[in-house]
């Protein structure tokens, strides 16, 4: 869990990010769960698009990936997700808790 010092320093790093995965009306498929892993794997921090779907199924979606990929939440901005899962080495030094 991060805190909300950590989530304010993730934000400010994720501003200039762009989305890495899409996820159309089709939702959280098989497919979009497995470059899900692999952006979360090579990044730590990515942004993810999710279109067609209303504002409770965003964050329900948001929710289900990050309970599936052991990531964090940081913000969510209209139809974009932002999350984090720290890597075995860490490239991302968040500020003490």
């Amino acid at each position: 869990m991060i805190t909300n010092k950590q989530r304010k320093f993730l934000r400010a790093n994720a501003h200039q990010l762009k989305p890495v995965v899409s996820a159309g009306n089709a939702g959280l498929s098989e497919g979009v769960m497995h470059e899900i892993e692999g952006a979360l794997s090579h990044h730590e921090l990515i942004k993810i698009r999710i279109s067609g779907a209303e504002r409770d199924d965003i964050k329900t979606m948001a929710d289900t990936i990050c309970e599936n990929m052991d990531a964090s939440l940081v913000q969510i901005i209209g139809h974009v997700v932002i999350i984090y899962r720290p890597a075995k080495d860490p490239k991302i030094q968040l500020p003490k808790a």
